[in-house]
């Protein structure tokens, strides 16, 4: 009993707040984007409108995912997640699609993603053991992502695929630097939580048994890797089947209907879309497009926002410098095997968008799958270069430079959102 309720309390202290500095992060957070939220719940209607079924701003499809999960080919679990949180809104709301239930699901993301960082600071805290200076200014930096300021309040899939995953990371992380096994435990959570959002990502729960000690070396332990993986999978695969009704040729012509429709090349070229979308509109706002749109049955006309290319040179230097230091940030720990894992993860993700071209037009809303790896890296950068005072200087001004040209950029970027809120969403 006793073992039980220390792995239970052990479980506990990785996936919340543990010490007073993470309790008052999550707080800081907590109120900093809650205010946004709310102010945006309560006074406009994209967080939910019952008759915009996608796209109302930056191609989030707020309404599929609260009502059904989003498409089960790519979210095959989420309608079971997002329906008890529709639930509890609703019963908060007293069964009404209004403010109050615009309120309870944008303060859900908010709670989620100030927790996410939360976990971005457990990492860099624990696992490479910066300087809470260091760790702060990280944080700073990866709070005013684009990524992170619209998922504050909004309720989709990223949102919380970007928690799970950031918890896995740090958990997984934790257990390769003890030398220890990813739990069976672990491995169906993971794969349940993480793959049952985005499929795709199931991938990254098992990246971590590639680098276990000495596991190519040991029948045994490969014996007990594959036995994990191959149980994670096998109920993963009942619990979606379930949802198809065991009806799986009707996943697969899905998948290829959807494959089709969203990695058509389109008039932007690719370079562009790479570095202004995939790898730039996750962290630094760029200009607005607004287009006309309507339902099917054409009985509703509404307003969407996309994100247009940067169209100065700033940007791209921004984007540039900040690749930079994650390229040195693996160069300079090549060694390490949780760089590897970062990077594998990452990998994924450049090859599903970037080279397999699966809605890269629109990537900016991807980074819920990857963007927690910046800061990270960053981290591990600071970590390389902490016995050479110079060069740990000049890294932790430059990151203060890039930390008030990102806020400046995308407070000022976000004005613009409300204003599009004010004159179409009032």
């Amino acid at each position: 009993m006793k073992k039980l309720i220390n792995k239970f309390v052990s479980i506990l202290k990785v996936v919340f707040p543990s010490n007073k500095t993470e309790l008052l992060i999550f707080f800081f957070f907590v109120i900093v984007y809650g205010a946004n939220a709310w102010f945006i719940a309560e006074n406009y209607r994209i967080v939910y409108d019952d008759r915009i079924p996608w796209d109302g701003y930056f191609s989030f499809d707020n309404r599929a995912i609260v009502q059904t999960g989003g498409g089960f080919e790519r979210h095959p679990l989420s309608n079971y997640f997002f329906s008890s949180i529709r639930d509890f809104a609703l019963w908060i709301s007293g069964d009404h699609y209004n403010s109050v239930f615009r309120l309870v699901l944008a303060l859900f993301s908010t709670v989620v993603i100030a927790s996410a960082n939360v976990q971005i600071f457990k990492y860099l805290n624990n696992i490479i053991q910066l300087s809470i200076k260091i760790s702060l200014l990280i944080l700073a930096f990866y709070g005013l992502f684009v990524t992170n300021i619209l998922l504050s309040f909004t309720p989709e899939t990223y949102t919380y695929t970007l928690l799970f995953l950031s918890v896995f990371n740090y958990y997984s992380a934790a257990k390769i630097q003890e030398e220890k096994p990813v739990s069976f435990g672990a491995t169906i959570l993971g794969s349940v939580f993480i793959g049952g959002l985005t499929i795709t990502n199931i991938v990254k729960v098992y990246i971590p048994f590639l680098f276990e000690k000495k596991i190519f070396w040991n029948w045994r332990k490969i014996g007990m890797a594959v036995s994990k993986i191959a149980v994670s999978v096998g109920v993963f695969a009942f619990l979606f089947l379930l949802r198809l009704d065991f009806n799986f040729q009707n996943f697969l012509n899905k998948t290829e209907e959807q494959y089709d429709k969203f990695s058509k090349p389109k008039i932007t070229p690719l370079w562009d879309m790479i570095s202004s979308w995939f790898f730039g509109g996750n962290v630094l706002f760029s200009n607005y497009e607004i287009r006309d749109y309507h339902t099917k049955d054409k009985t509703f006309y509404y307003k969407a926002l996309f994100m247009d290319v940067y169209t100065s040179v700033v940007p791209y230097v921004f984007i540039a410098v900040l690749l930079l230091l994650t390229i040195w940030s693996i160069f300079k720990n090549y060694r390490n095997k949780l760089i590897w894992i970062l990077v594998i993860s990452f990998s994924v993700d450049i090859l599903i968008h970037c080279i397999l071209k699966f809605g890269l037009h629109t990537s900016y809303i991807y980074g819920g799958h990857f963007v927690f790896v910046y800061p990270l890296l960053l981290g591990w950068l600071f970590f390389s270069c902490r016995e050479k005072t110079i060069s740990l200087n000049v890294l932790y001004g430059l990151l203060l430079i890039m930390t008030v040209y990102l806020g400046f950029n995308n407070f000022y970027r976000f004005g613009e959102f409300y204003q599009f809120l004010e004159t179409y969403y009032k």
